[in-house]
């Protein structure tokens, strides 16, 4: 095991048609990575593009992102000029990754006028702000978010417009949530008085052309895809991302489903993960005899001893090393990294690994 030297990457100017279509409609914008998710890797993507390149020599072919979250990493490598294959189970996530990643072509100033209109809706009460409002958001917030949604709904034309507009309430919604960043719980006493402000997302089209977008089963999907890398980036622990997420994925699916407890959570029975607990290495021996890959690329961080019980690792390195191996050669890899957490966790040494596995020929 050794660590890391990251190669620097240059950073490349975003979307200037949007930031004109956005100038003439008087919007500001937001880019993907403008969102805090548990587990994110957007300051690891250094790391993650330099030993990818090592092992290839090259940028990929073609990356599958098995995990994707918010998308960060297939993004990255998307702006690089890869086909990437981007997966997410929760649906807030996947209209995320359409907006950004989606290959179906979207008009760019279709939707800031449609962004207008909807911010221009006189907000009323609704669903959101029966439940959420003077809890999570101020109840004017509140009512806003329900009444934008609805909005969505009746003026959206095509899936990925739908997932834009979607897409843009739900970064303006997590900017004035009275959280820390996740919705296991609000502040009490602690109103967010900041306006909720539609902004328009930094999308480029030409991006997305080779590129496909899902919202599956990881297990489910993987023997249907192909890909030259692999990248997966599983749960580590026992904590549950539709518990953390349970508010935004409610937003996203707009089901108006009950909601029970302090913390106003749905019913998430089919968002939970088996890769956190005790089936969690069942379920990644199965995702990784499913791969079609020439690359696996895991990452996994050092959480197998931690402090707090809840972030202890879900899979061990000898389990996650022996199901690789099966696979092909393994390496690893590891970089100093402290990501963002639910909060609970006492601070210790982390360092995140990338388990590196070159897939043996048939």
């Amino acid at each position: 095991m050794s660590i890391a030297q990251p190669r620097l990457l240059k950073y490349e100017a975003k979307s200037p048609r949007t930031l004109e279509i956005a100038a003439d409609w008087k919007l500001d914008t937001f880019e993907l990575r403008n969102r805090r998710y548990l587990g994110g890797k957007s300051k690891l993507l250094q790391f993650i593009d330099t030993e990818i390149y090592s092992v290839l020599g090259r940028y990929p072919k073609s990356i599958f992102d098995v995990f994707a979250g918010t998308g960060v990493v297939a993004n990255h490598f998307a702006t690089k000029g890869v086909p990437v294959i981007a997966n997410d189970l929760l649906k807030h996530n996947y209209f995320g990754l359409l907006t950004f990643l989606g290959p179906q072509r979207i008009n760019i100033n279709s939707l800031a006028e449609k962004l207008t209109l909807i911010s221009q809706q006189k907000p009323v009460s609704n669903y959101f702000s029966e439940h959420f409002g003077n809890t999570y958001f101020s109840e004017l917030n509140a009512m806003k978010i329900g009444t934008f949604r609805e909005k969505i709904d009746e003026i959206a034309k095509s899936l990925r417009e739908k997932a834009a507009l979607i897409t843009s309430l739900i970064y303006a919604a997590d900017k004035v949530a009275n959280t820390v960043g996740h919705y296991d719980a609000f502040h009490r006493g602690q109103d967010n008085q900041m306006d909720l402000e539609l902004k328009l997302p930094l999308i480029e089209n030409e991006i997305g052309i080779k590129n496909e977008v899902y919202c599956h089963d990881s297990v489910a999907l993987a023997p249907n895809v192909s890909s030259e890398v692999a990248y997966l980036d599983p749960p580590y622990n026992s904590r549950q991302y539709s518990d953390a997420y349970h508010l935004l994925e409610n937003l996203a699916a707009w089901e108006k489903p009950e909601v029970h407890g302090i913390a106003r959570k749905m019913n998430r029975a089919h968002l939970k993960s088996d890769f956190c607990g005790k089936d969690a290495p069942e379920a990644f021996d199965n995702l990784i005899n499913r791969v079609n890959a020439d690359l696996i690329v895991v990452s996994y961080n050092n959480t197998s001893a931690a402090l707090n019980a809840r972030s202890n690792a879900s899979i061990s390195d000898d389990e996650l090393i022996g199901i690789l191996e099966a696979r092909g050669k393994v390496t690893i890899r590891e970089v100093k990294f402290n990501g963002f957490t639910a909060g609970k966790t006492k601070k210790r040494k982390h360092t995140e690994r990338l388990f590196m596995c070159v897939v043996k020929k048939k």
